[in-house]
Order: C-alpha cells, then structure tokens, then sequence
C-alpha cells in the first residue's frame, strides 16, 4: 500500500468495521504507513470525519510499537485536536501507551518514552477529563492519568479532586469509572 492508496481508502465515504479490519491487516504490513495514518488524523479532525483516527486506534491495538519511531509527533499533536470523533480514539492510544509503559512496563515504552512526552499526555488528558467531552474521552483519560500518577506526584491527588468534584454531574460511565479509579486511589493512601 501507498501514501496515495492509504488517503484514498481513508477518503472515499465513511468506512466500516469490516473495511477498517481489512486496511488495518494491510497496515500492519507497512509500519512506515502508521505515521502517515496519524497525520490524516489531524487532517480530518480539522475535517470533521473519522476514518483515519478510528483506523490508527485498530492499528494501535495491534502494532502499539509502530508509534514509536514518531512518538514525539504524536504527542505534539494531541493538543491540537478539537473534534470529539478524533480525540476519543485518539485517547484510548492514550491509555493503552500508559498501560505499556506503567502496567506492562514494556521495555520499548520505558526505554524510548521522555518524562516530558508523558507530561503533554498528561496535560491532554487533564484537559479532555474536565473539558465537554462525553464520556468516553474522559474514561480514557482518567485511566491513562491513574498511571501517569505514578510517575509525576502531584497527579494523584489532583485525580482525586476533579474525580469527586465531577461525579455527581456524571454520566453512569462516568460514575463507574470515577468510583474504580477513586477506590484505587484511596488504596494508595490518597
């Protein structure tokens, strides 16, 4: 697959499940590509359309290591998304960057993963956990934030304090999310 055949596939008409497995089994052939598919994402979120982010969240799933080589493109492109339909699969990567390097401490993460790419993830998330996004962003975010929390501090506590502050407003997603995140929390003595 090319440049030019991924952004055709990834343009012509909203895709479907079945359409996106398909291209996500070409893509994890070509882990050049995975780069490419990211900077469709901040082209379609200026867009308003969702393919190539749906599709980099499948591909993630598969390949999580072919964010590497552009991981600090990456995370400079997290703040500048703006539409929900982009950043909701864009912050489930999030989260499952975290579990990498904090949960599975996988090697690859730890070793090629800067203090200060984790704290623009964070700040991102901070952002999309008390911004208006629905719920799944913020359950994404508040998941990636529990474990940034053990690297920066502060974090946990102020977790903590947006967790209690929103959860009454909250979705029942939300809730639940917020109430596992909170408990885990108070067994870390926060």
């Amino acid at each position: 697959m090319t440049k030019e055949e991924l952004h055709i596939a990834l343009n012509s008409g909203r895709i479907s499940k079945s359409q996106i497995d398909v291209l996500v089994m070409e893509l994890k052939n070509e882990p050049q590509l995975a780069q490419v598919l990211y900077k469709e994402v901040l082209l379609e979120d200026k867009e308003g359309t969702f393919n190539a982010s749906w599709t980099f969240d499948h591909l993630m799933r598969k390949k999580l290591t072919y964010l590497l080589p552009f991981f600090e493109d990456f995370v400079d492109g997290l703040s500048e998304l703006q539409s929900e339909s982009c950043i909701r699969p864009i912050a489930h990567v999030c989260e499952m960057i975290c579990e990498a390097y904090f949960k599975k401490k996988n090697p690859e993460f730890v070793q090629n993963i800067t203090n200060d790419q984790l704290e623009k993830i964070m700040t991102v998330c901070f952002d999309w956990l008390i911004g208006p996004m629905n719920v799944a962003p913020k359950v994404f975010a508040m998941t990636s934030l529990y474990y940034l929390g053990q690297k920066f501090d502060w974090v946990h506590p102020e977790l903590k304090l947006v967790l209690e502050e929103s959860y009454a407003s909250g979705t029942t997603g939300y809730k639940n999310r917020a109430k596992k995140t909170l408990d885990k929390l108070a067994n870390l003595g926060v």
